[in-house]
């Protein structure tokens, strides 16, 4: 097929894409993907559709994961931070034959020292040119850059200047609020927003030093923070040639802690005008500085006075990157390859548009707990059940039944995308899906998800990155726990500590055979749910075979009738004319209740004579780590009077830093875990005096 020129590189910039640029093709036929887990696993797909063959390379912790074991060709790296390691990554490509190298999205994907040099050993790096790459992969940089082309910035200081009393001056000038953010930043790290001139050094510290553990650098711009902004961005696609194209906006508003929850395509609510705008300033916006392959140009649009700003571009394939799939039709792996070989792109923009139909969502089942502030969490995947896969319902994971999440990486688990023809059916279908999506184990965002989903603003479509925050109430409403919850809990419990009815043994406790004698059983279980300090005892007094009288919560469940489905594990529970079907999964003492499209969490309490044999535990006057985490600084002494809401220390876990503030007003006892220590969760971090304890101790 012939492409014509979409938007060409003009004046003196097509010698320089000469330059840049060799238009030779080289096939590609082997490729190593220098990633894990699900960006690894969807490039191995794309390849393996194209006789291309794949080298994956994995650490110690990845040992055991799905991406290690999906090519005959992998091999081990070594320690957990082995994917930043780009010399012993190209010494891997070179042995194994490699034509290219996949950098997937994080680690080594925005590199540039890392694509030159793919460059200087004769591998091609599946990733724009690495002049691109320094250029974008500077916030600060890259403003004055689209400044020059036309392409519209927010107002801020982008200067070298890092002086932290002239930052703050260029924040008063300014005006609050400001967002600090780091030059080299990406995933919400090295972002703080200051609302005032007595919050600015506090935040401007807490930046630049998840700046410096995350990128080695802890220069950070200082920009206007526009208060009810949407996140919008445009992908787009450049080749060797001069052509770039425009494959449509994503709409990346539903955040948390600055990252990604939900993104969709089209952006719902934007005049056809603006979205067009949008896409020709991302296309000048790539050109402006060569661009070649696949890369997203990401703007804040201003939703109360419809103005758009360039933010940034992400020099790689996104993490979002399948929901532009979904609605455009296209194999973004696939164009990267293509281009990446020296050919041309194979749609112009007339012919992308014309593809594009429906409305596609991707939703980040992400392992964290939302109602302790989104923090992750770790852990053995028990249970793990995922909506049956369709041409509109899609998920790209790297994790299966029995995986182990751990500290060392981001904790999203899978990516849940579908597509519908319009808004209202894409969502209609995302809601079915976040229903039938089981997982077991850590803590996960699912059922925060399905809340989301079913708000009122969001199905309206009036989304901002704000969202959360701002329906905070609605979004965390708890919502007591049926009382056939309780009793499915307790009777799955019930039933597997009970004998089953055998031949060789009629007088079982559940038999009924030629000796069964009617004798019956009655239990008390106590359950609680984690969002609740309350005990809930349950009764049940069995009153045949398979069939209980329970009472739950305050609830009289009379003539239950049980049956388990030995086929899928299910435990079918009738009261009276309603049938309730439920999965429970048990870990210790730890209860997963997956029963009408909703998951509750339960424990099985200790009853009150058991507790006093453990001796003392730590209680409010501790503060405990709320993950598996390294202590990265302690802000206060021992003896030191601290005030409620005051930083005591600050940790870091998957690559998040997160502040631990004092719960009350009190006096430090003892720094249980310093700097540097490396703790579980739940263990003591800071202990405080009891009450009268420092006077006790004066006289």
């Amino acid at each position: 097929m012939s492409v014509r020129p979409l938007l060409s590189v003009r004046g003196a910039l097509p010698s320089l894409r000469r330059a840049l640029y060799s238009t030779e093709a080289r096939p590609i036929r082997s490729i190593l993907i220098a990633n894990r887990g699900e960006i690894a696993l969807r490039v191995t797909r794309t390849a393996a559709a194209h006789g291309i063959r794949t080298t994956t390379v994995y650490t110690e912790p990845d040992a055991l994961s799905e991406h290690a074991h999906a090519s005959p060709y992998s091999i081990n790296l070594g320690p957990a931070d082995a994917y930043l390691d780009g010399e012993k990554i190209i010494r891997i490509a070179k042995g194994e034959g490699c034509d290219a190298v996949h950098p997937g999205y994080g680690f080594l994907s925005e590199n540039s020292k890392f694509a030159q040099r793919c460059a200087e050993e004769g591998i091609i790096f599946i990733g724009p040119p690495p002049s691109a790459i320094e250029s974008m992969g500077n916030k600060s940089a890259s403003k004055d850059i689209m400044t020059s082309a036309g392409v519209p910035c927010v107002p801020g200081y982008h200067g070298a200047n890092q002086d932290p009393q002239f930052l703050a001056e260029q924040a008063q000038i300014i005006g609050y609020p400001v967002l600090i953010k780091a030059v080299k930043g990406g995933g919400g790290k090295g972002m703080r927003i200051a609302t005032s001139a007595a919050e600015f050094p506090s935040m401007l510290e807490s930046a630049k030093s998840e700046s410096r553990s995350s990128f080695g650098d802890d220069t950070v711009l200082v920009e206007r923070y526009i208060t009810t902004p949407r996140h919008i961005e445009v992908q787009v696609f450049a080749d060797n040639f001069g052509n770039c194209v425009a494959l449509g906006e994503r709409d990346c508003s539903i955040q948390r802690r600055h990252q990604k929850i939900i993104e969709e395509s089209p952006a719902p609510l934007l005049d056809p005008e603006i979205r067009r705008d949008l896409w020709k300033k991302a296309r000048e916006a790539a050109l402006a500085v060569g661009y070649q392959g696949a890369g997203t140009v990401e703007f804040i649009f201003d939703n109360d006075t419809g103005e758009f700003f360039f933010m940034e571009m992400n020099t790689r394939l996104q993490v979002e990157h399948p929901v532009t799939e979904m609605v455009t039709g296209v194999d973004l792996v696939h164009w990267q390859v293509l281009v990446a070989s020296g050919q041309r792109l194979p749609l112009t923009q007339e012919e992308v548009e014309a593809q594009l139909n429906g409305h596609a969502f991707e939703a980040r089942i992400y392992a964290e707990n939302p109602d302790k502030g989104f923090i992750p969490d770790s852990g053995k995947l028990l249970h793990l059940r995922t909506p049956p896969a369709t041409p509109t319902v899609r998920i790209d994971s790297g994790f299966r039944q029995g995986d182990e999440i751990t500290t060392f990486y981001d904790p999203m688990i899978a990516k849940l995308i579908v597509k519908g023809e319009n808004r209202e059916a894409a969502l209609a279908k995302l809601r079915t899906a976040l229903e039938d999506y089981h997982v077991a184990g850590p803590s996960t965002n699912i059922e925060f998800l399905k809340t989301l989903a079913e708000h009122p603003d969001f199905i309206a479509g009036n989304v901002e990155t704000g969202f959360i925050p701002k329906h905070h109430d609605e979004l965390f409403h708890v919502n007591e726990t049926p009382a056939e919850v309780y009793a499915q809990a307790a009777l799955s419990i019930f039933l597997s500590e009970s004998t089953r009815p055998s031949a060789v043994d009629p007088f079982s406790v559940l038999g009924g055979g030629i000796g069964y004698t009617g004798g019956l059983q009655e239990r008390v279980f106590l359950l609680q749910d984690p969002n609740s300090s309350k005990v809930v005892p349950v009764t049940l007094r069995q009153c045949g075979k398979d069939l209980y009288n329970l009472s739950a919560a305050g609830v009289e469940l009379p003539s239950v009738r049980v049956v388990e489905d030995k086929v899928t594990g299910k435990l079918l529970g009738y009261y009276g004319h309603t049938r309730v079907e439920s999965t429970v999964v048990r870990d210790d003492d730890k209860l997963f209740i997956f029963q009408h499209g909703k998951q509750f969490r339960l424990s099985i309490a200790q009853p009150a004579w058991l507790e006093k044999l453990g001796g003392p535990k730590d209680g409010a006057n501790s503060v405990v780590a709320p993950m598996p985490c390294k202590v990265l600084r302690v802000d206060v002494q021992e003896g030191e009077a601290v005030k409620k809401d005051q930083a005591l220390v600050v940790i870091e876990s998957m690559k998040m830093e997160t502040v631990i503030r004092s719960p009350q007003d009190g006096v430090v006892k003892k720094i249980v875990h310093g700097q540097g220590d490396v703790v579980k969760a739940g263990v003591t971090l800071v202990l405080f005096e009891e009450p009268g304890e420092g006077q006790e101790a004066a006289s």
